[in-house]
Order: structure tokens, then sequence, then C-alpha cells
């Protein structure tokens, strides 16, 4: 066979194929402008662009569908959201409150696009959650853009309806923590990696360091868990000499250093007394949260202030090489990872003999990296661990789907490729049956997954004496059978509520999710708490207020902003969460004593002590947060225990207050 350089998607490579082997190496993409932007350049398929474009608006409708049945979400970050929409020292530090008495436990990027959308549109579920329906469509297209450039649109259309139809995905881009804005910019990541090993460009390895450092900004270490992989490949692969891949690597550090190092310098340097204390440290310093409560503390289990963890997993579910195949799990991502390995391997296999900057070898090396690290640290931290982290994992099975199965399509009259597409689309089959046998929310959906997937595969074994016009039907049946059990699972996401700080996606199947946790369904506590949401029932939410907000009712909130503008803060609570279902309730701030579980020593009893003295708080409610766990700061019930000593309790819609300008008679 001739030697042959092609464009990755190109009518001539459709035409022809990938060479395999050492027998050529992708080309860098040439595109033309000669078509209007909806229909993409000239070298794409006519059917391309609207194909995407319909891919995108199905995703975008999907997503929105229902979308404010969740309320409020997870209030511990709408709270901030708010606060963030009222306050602009708020929106910079990530303050629970617009006066600003403590953080969030994690950096504030993520909420600074949701206050952004608040203060545009008001304070409302809708302005919350829509941009993180925006970066899942986002995501979206940056799979595909990703997967096409070196395979194909077809294989970028596989790969987009993968990420789309993921159910962990579907219900982190429907709710408001971080891991949407983490997982949107990690795939912006790979695709800036991709184009730098094209083009040997050192200034693409800038912007993909800037893209890590953002991720940094949003959720601290874990985004660097993609690094490696990312530096490996494109000192392996990128298309120019050693010393300037050594240079252009050197400079992604650095831009992910500046891009995040400017704000963690900030908060480092501003005197503590400037700013809020940093929730979910101990010692009020955030290099101390990154590297302690959100870093090794989540390898080791060793997490001062945390309410589980502990070696093997603790409260947090089996540590060990299958977790993300265990019930808990198994349903949010599992669903094509098996096939997601398959094709990584043949793919790595077939490119092994390729020349050093073979652009598809180091795809596979950027998302197979990425999977393959990042699963392992999944499934062996010992520390706290819910099931929605797991959406870090989505681009990656999204990609190394469509690119690993366009390398077996491309070899589809050889046994290595017919092959490897069966035993895909038959890992995939039985997997979902597997899967969907864990629930019986789909009735006989598992029967005909099976049925049709193994059917596929056996048909894909035989693709060379088919006839033409049978071979899309087979390809649909093998589609319909790795999509179908996702599809179910994320249909099932839409069509409920998720609020709290534990929540999964598509129906129980008996998993623990960790203390308190709702496992592979609904999340404890109720439905909501915010417009669009129904009322919780009781006080507070999950394990006394630590995993859920209560909705504050009309007479708490008339209470609390009568003379509201004579006080700091309405009213302080212990636990973030109890005082975030008074401050979305009244829109004013309300003082999350000891962070997200009670745990912080913040404020310390004699502040406290001045605060009440100094007439900033008007009220206390009792109750709530749990405080001292693994470590942490028993301030939240020494505070406590003096309010109660001293002040008088009031009833207020069925809830217990102090009123803390009334002390009680002889105190």
């Amino acid at each position: 066979m001739d030697t042959m350089t092609f464009t990755p998607g190109s009518s001539a490579s459709r035409r022809r194929g990938t060479p395999t082997g050492s027998e050529g190496a992708v080309a860098a993409p040439v595109r033309s402008r000669g078509r209007r932007w909806w229909r993409g350049p000239d070298d794409d398929p006519r059917w391309a662009r609207p194909a995407l474009l319909a891919l995108l608006l199905a995703t975008a409708a999907f997503y929105v569908t229902n979308l404010t049945a969740s309320g409020y979400a997870n209030s511990f970050y709408s709270a901030a959201v708010q606060a963030g929409g009222d306050s602009w020292k708020a929106f910079f530090y990530g303050s629970s409150d617009a006066a600003s008495s403590i953080t969030v436990d994690k950096p504030p990027a993520s909420l600074w696009l949701m206050a952004l959308s608040v203060r545009v549109l008001g304070l409302s579920s809708f302005a919350i959650l829509l941009p993180q329906v925006l970066m899942g469509v986002g995501t979206v297209a940056v799979v595909y853009a990703s997967v096409k450039r070196y395979a194909s649109a077809a294989a970028g259309l596989v790969a987009g309806a993968v990420m789309a139809l993921t159910p962990v995905a579907v219900l982190m881009f429907r709710f408001n923590n971080p891991d949407a804005l983490l997982t949107f910019l990690m795939a912006l990541g790979a695709w800036a990696t991709m184009r730098s090993i094209e083009k040997g460009s050192v200034r693409w390895m800038v912007l993909v360091g800037a893209f890590i450092g953002l991720g940094f900004l949003t959720k601290t270490l874990q985004v660097l868990l993609v690094v490696p992989f990312f530096g490996i490949a494109y000192l392996v692969a990128a298309r120019t000499s050693l010393p300037r891949r050594v240079i252009g690597a050197l400079a992604g550090v650095a831009a992910m250093v500046l891009s995040a190092g400017w704000w963690v310098a900030v908060v480092e340097l501003v005197p503590a007394s400037a700013r809020p204390y940093i929730g979910g440290s101990q010692t009020n310093s955030f290099l101390e949260l990154t590297f302690g409560y959100n870093g090794l503390g989540r390898i080791n289990g060793n997490e001062s202030g945390s309410v589980g963890g502990g070696g093997g997993g603790g409260g947090w579910g089996q540590t060990g090489l299958f977790r993300m195949f265990s019930s808990s799990v198994g349903g949010q991502i599992s669903w094509l990872i098996p096939s997601a390995l398959i094709l990584l391997v043949v793919g790595l296999v077939l490119r092994g003999r390729a020349p050093r900057s073979d652009l598809r070898r180091a795809a596979y090396l950027v998302w197979g990296g990425w999977l393959v690290v990042t699963m392992l640290t999944f499934s062996f931290m010992a520390g706290i661990f819910h099931e929605y982290y797991t959406v870090a994992l989505a681009p990656a099975i999204a990609a190394l789907v469509g690119l690993g199965g366009w390398e077996a399509w491309q070899r589809r009259d050889r046994s290595v490729g017919s092959v490897t597409l069966a035993a895909a689309t038959a890992a995939a089959a039985t997997w979902s049956f597997i899967l969907l046998s864990r629930t019986t929310a789909f009735g006989p959906l598992r029967i005909g997954v099976l049925a049709v997937g193994m059917a596929a595969a056996l048909l894909l074994l035989a693709l060379r004496w088919m006839h033409r016009r049978a071979v899309p039907l087979v390809l649909a049946g093998a589609l319909a059978a790795g999509l179908a059990g996702p599809a179910a699972y994320s249909i099932d996401t839409v069509q409920q509520a998720h609020t709290g700080s534990i929540v999964t996606a598509g129906p129980s199947t008996g998993g623990m999710g960790g203390p308190g946790g709702g496992g592979g369904g609904r999340p404890p506590g109720g439905t909501g708490g915010a417009p669009g949401g129904t009322t919780q029932a009781g006080p507070a939410g999950g394990m006394g207020g630590l995993l859920n907000a209560s909705t504050a009712s009309s007479t708490v909130v008339q209470a609390l902003r009568s003379d509201a503008s004579t006080y700091t803060w309405v009213a302080a609570a212990i636990g973030s969460q109890n005082a975030a279902g008074l401050q979305l309730g009244s829109q004013l701030p309300v003082m999350a004593i000891g962070g997200f579980n009670g745990s912080d020593p913040s404020p310390t009893l004699a502040q406290f002590k001045q605060y009440v003295a100094e007439g900033k708080i008007h009220y206390f409610l009792a109750g709530g947060g749990m405080g001292g766990g693994m470590g942490g700061s028993g301030t939240g019930s020494q505070i406590s225990s003096w309010v109660q000593q001293n002040f008088t309790s009031v009833t207020i819609g069925g809830q217990t207050f102090y009123d803390l300008t009334q002390p009680s008679s002889g105190s």
C-alpha cells in the first residue's frame, strides 16, 4: 500500500480510510471558508453542520426541561450566589452571605457565573441554573469539535451524543455545584492541548494553562488530575523541536500558576480582618483548605472537620478498582466505560508504529490519560466522595468512544476493525443490561438492549459480506444498545427535582451515597426550598440541616425583615444549610456559624459575643450543624450554649429562635 497523508474528516479520508501501522500519520486538518456558518467548512459533509446544530439545540432543550423543579438546588451554593448578587466583596471571595462572614469551602469561579446571571435576571432558580445548562451545551460542542477534527463529523456526533446523555452529566449541568464549570474547563483544556500539539504552539499551551488555572479556581486540586497526560502528550507529539516542546510545557505551567495564583495571592495577603473567614479550613487559610480538606484529605480520608471518610472509604463507600461500577456509582457514569477502555487499548495498538507527531495517538493519550488517572483516583480515594464527582469522566469517555469507534470503523474490512466494533458493542449492551437490572424502573428495556446489542455485535463481525444498505441499520442498532440505558436514566433524571448536598442521577439502586446520602436515587430531606420547588417539611434538611436547607415560612421571613437595616446579619445559624434557608427566604445576610457543617472556628465565641454586644445580629436559630467532626472546632456548640443561657427563646413559624436583643432575666 502506498503511504498516504490525509485530512481527518475530509472527503478523501472518508473514501480511503486511515492508513494503518506506520503507513501514515494524521495530518493537520485544513479548513476552508467557502460556506456560510450554518453549513460549515467546504470539506465537511453537507449534513454535518445542521446535524451539530440539531444536537446542540436538542441538548439545550433537554437540559432546560423541568429545570426549575429543583428550586435552589444546593442551597449552600445558592446562598453564596445570592450574596454575590448583592455584594461585590462577597462576589469576589465567594462568601456565604453579603456581609462576608465566611466563604464556601471552594474557590468562587463557578459562583461568579451564577452571580452575574442573578445580577442580570434577578434571583430565581432559573437564573442560578441557566449558566450550568449553557456550560453543558458548551461541553457537548467542545467534545464534538475535538473528536471531529481528528476523526470525522460522524465520530464527533457520536461523542457529542454520548456526552449529552451521560446521566451524571444531565444531573450536574442542571445543578449548581462547581462540577459543571470544572468539567467544561477540563474539556476546553483537552481541546486546546490537541491544538497546541497540532500546531507545535507555545501560545496554545498558554491557553491550556489558563483553562487549568480557572479550573483550579473552580474546584482546586481536582483539575490537576488531567494535567499529567496533557503534558505528556504535548512533550511526546507536538509538531516542533524538543527545546520548543519543553518551553511550551513550561509556559503552560506558568500560565496555570498565574491564572489561578492571582486570586490566591489576594486572599492570602489581605489581612484576615478585612476579608471573610475561609470556609472549610481550621486556620483561616486558603492554602490549608486546598492541600488539606480539599486536597490530600480527600485521598487519605484525614479531613479535619469532615463528617465521614476514613480508611477504606469509611462512610463514603468501599474503595477499590471496581468502585465506578458499584451499585451507587455505576448508573451515573459507567455505561460506556468498558467500551471506551476497549477502544482506547485497540486505538493505541493500531497507532503504535505511527510517527511521533501522530495526532490521533496524541488524542488517545490526552483523553485516555484523563480517563484512567481520574478513574483510578476516584476509585481509591478514602476521603469524601460523592457519586456526582464522576461527571469529570464524561468528556473523556465520550471522546474515546467517538475516536476509537471511528478508528475501528475505518478498518471494518479487516478482522481487527470488525472484532473491535463487535466487542465494544457487546460490552456496552452487556453492562447496560446489568445496570438496568439493578432497578425496576424501566421494565423490559434491559432485555431489548441486550438482544439488540448482541445482534448488532454479531452482524458487525460480518460487515465485509453485508449489503451496504443494511450497514446503517446495524450501526443504528449498536448505537441504540449503547445509548438506550443512559438515555432512560437521563430522562428519569430530568423528570425529578434534585436538592441538597448529595444528589444522584436516575432511579434508586440502593447505594449509600455517603453519610445521609440518597444512594442511587433521590436525595434525602425533601425536594425544595425555592421558587419552582416544593416546600420541605420540618425546620431543617437531612442530618439536622447538614445536607439540605429548609424553606423559611412567611412568618419567619417577616420577622427577619423587621428592622433589618439595623443589623449586619438578621440571623445566625450553625451550619451553612441552616443559614442558607433563612437567607434565601429573606434575601438578607445570615451568618453561617462554623461553615458547612458547623466545624470551622468562625466566629470564635469571643467574636460572636462582640457582634451581639454591638447589636449586629438579631436572631439565633436553635439547633442544626454537627461541629467538632474529625478534629474540627467545637465553637458552634460553645456559641449555642452561651446563647441558650443568656437570651430569650421565641417561637416563630414553628421554629425556635433566640432574640439576641432580649437577654434573659438574670443574665
